[in-house]
């Protein structure tokens, strides 16, 4: 199992004081806040890409780093990172290849009954008011994606108007980024 491994692992990196190298505090250097994929092509790439160390920014993921909804998990985190941690700017990277984009809701939906989720579960949520489509569709294209959820943040009614949204795309398998949308300073 993955996770044996992963804690024989942490048991030597706690034993050994590895931890050391990466003590920081709770505030971001850069006083940034990252929003982008849980892709873990970008797990390293994004940093390496950008020149981020350790305790330099806060970071908040999501499958496709998709914001939808004004009070979303992930706005919560953004606005907190904001009013607690002292941010200033944010950044939504989006990346290519991703596989939020044009994701199939039948395809999805036939996947989950095959791994055993029950279609009256399916269908109970549905009559519930759940709408799979909404929950779950992608997007056409990485640039509308990250315009979405820039404007969304940037609109925000709880956010301070000083405080920077860009929007960004990176190549996961260059690290290459380019800038979809950037607040003027």
């Amino acid at each position: 199992m993955h996770l044996d491994k992963m804690l024989e692992y942490n048991k030597n990196f706690v034993e050994n004081k590895h931890y050391e190298a990466y003590s920081t505090d709770t505030f971001p250097n850069k006083k940034m806040v990252i929003f982008t994929c849980m892709e873990s092509r970008l797990i390293e790439l994004l940093h390496r890409a950008l020149n981020i160390e350790n305790g330099d920014v806060k970071m908040v993921k999501n499958a496709g780093a998709i914001i939808r909804k004004p009070f979303d998990s992930i706005m919560k985190s953004i606005l907190v990172a904001v009013y607690k941690l002292k941010a200033e700017e944010v950044l939504v990277i989006g990346h290519h290849d991703c596989g939020m984009s044009n994701v199939n809701i039948e395809e999805l939906t036939k996947s989950m009954i095959d791994r055993g989720i029950n279609e009256d579960t399916i269908d109970a949520l549905t009559h519930a008011g759940i709408d799979f489509h909404e929950e779950f569709h992608g997007f056409k294209t990485v640039q509308a994606s990250v315009e979405q959820s820039v404007e969304i943040i940037r609109n925000h009614p709880l956010l301070p108007s000083e405080i920077k949204v860009h929007g960004l795309v990176i190549d996961p398998d260059t690290g290459k980024v380019d800038v979809v949308t950037r607040d003027i300073d």
